[in-house]
């Protein structure tokens, strides 16, 4: 019988987190080994990584533990990428090394995609910490620490709908890697329409939207890990803030749209980038990089002078509709 869940963790060189991960998941995979399987994909790590994953696949001789050393590192987002694309289970769920995750997270994860067949993505939702002051971090528009704040357990929302939402509410929140479990041949397909999907450091989030858009969605309203922030892989290249909002943000946006998503949330999506991108960002990166920020940002005022144009005539369209419904029908959008 075919297994339910992939477990993986792309690492490199934190041996000492993924001994501490793999604890943690040798308790809470507890009465599930029959459902799951885990893979380690090492990114060519220079320490002691690797013995670390003989000690437990050792430990661990009751699962399937799967492992893979890359032969040079590939980069972040290509291991994982490579974690995905190496499920053979109906469902995989790529967890960071060094993400705190609840014991009970596991037993959550498969009663749900047990309970629900059409499931095609699984957000968890979770609270974020400051890793130097400590203090507790939210989106801006979300009030609270708790990071989705919608929640879906029932299976029963629109599932396009859910997504758009949540990504309108905070991009951190769909990108965070270890709160989205994914059906695999869904999130596989993905890849393989954009197959250069790894360059972008924002991918994750066209990878949730093109599974919530091709079945159910469950966000949860239990939070059920912590997201540490501050360390995360791109904020230690130097052009990652300009890159980011006006290169990758953009190219996830237009990805939705190409593959299901409505050219109005396409336009909107552009729109509200184009407000909430931080102009010191672009001057920075003139000065230091002049020619590079250039080329990065006009084709980014480009595709949003467009939108903003294509946008008019939808929101035209939309008066002129209302204005053909009946009073006391007008009287449901208040």
């Amino acid at each position: 019988m075919k297994k339910l869940l992939t477990i993986a963790i792309p690492t490199y060189n934190r041996a000492e987190l993924l001994n501490k991960q793999l604890t943690w998941l040798s308790q809470a995979i507890k009465g599930f080994e029959s459902e799951c399987e885990i893979l380690v994909s090492d990114n060519c790590s220079t320490d002691h990584t690797q013995s670390i994953i003989s000690k437990w696949q050792s430990i661990l001789s009751n699962i399937t533990f799967k492992s893979n050393k890359n032969p040079e590192n590939i980069g972040v987002m290509r291991n994982i990428i490579y974690c995905l694309g190496a499920a053979t289970t109906k469902y995989v769920w790529t967890i960071g090394d060094d993400d705190p995750i609840q014991e009970r997270a596991v037993a959550y994860v498969i009663n749900k995609i047990q309970q629900n067949e059409d499931l095609s993505l699984l957000f968890l939702n979770f609270s974020g910490r400051n890793k130097i002051t400590g203090e507790p971090v939210h989106p801006p528009k979300i009030v609270g620490n708790r990071w989705f704040d919608v929640d879906s357990e029932d299976d029963k929302g629109d599932g396009k709908a859910i997504f758009e939402y949540c990504f309108a509410k905070s991009v951190g929140a769909v990108i965070f890697l270890t709160a989205t479990v994914y059906r695999t041949d869904l999130v596989k397909r993905a890849l393989q329409i954009w197959p250069t999907a790894s360059n972008n450091w924002i991918s994750l989030a066209y990878l949730a939207g093109y599974c919530a858009a091709n079945g159910k969605v469950i966000v949860t309203k239990d939070i059920y890990l912590e997201c540490i922030v501050g360390v995360s892989y791109w904020q230690k290249e130097p052009q990652s803030a300009l890159l980011m909002q006006y290169k990758h943000l953009p190219e996830v946006i237009l990805k939705l749209q190409e593959n299901g998503y409505s050219k109005q949330f396409y336009c909107r999506m552009m729109l509200n980038n184009f407000k909430e991108v931080n102009l010191k960002v672009f001057l920075g990166a003139l000065r230091r990089w002049p020619v590079s920020a250039i080329k990065t940002v006009a084709p980014f005022l480009a595709l949003t002078s467009i939108a903003a144009l294509e946008l008019i005539p939808i929101r035209e369209f939309k008066m002129a509709e209302l204005q053909e419904i009946p009073t006391q029908e007008v009287r449901k959008y208040d």
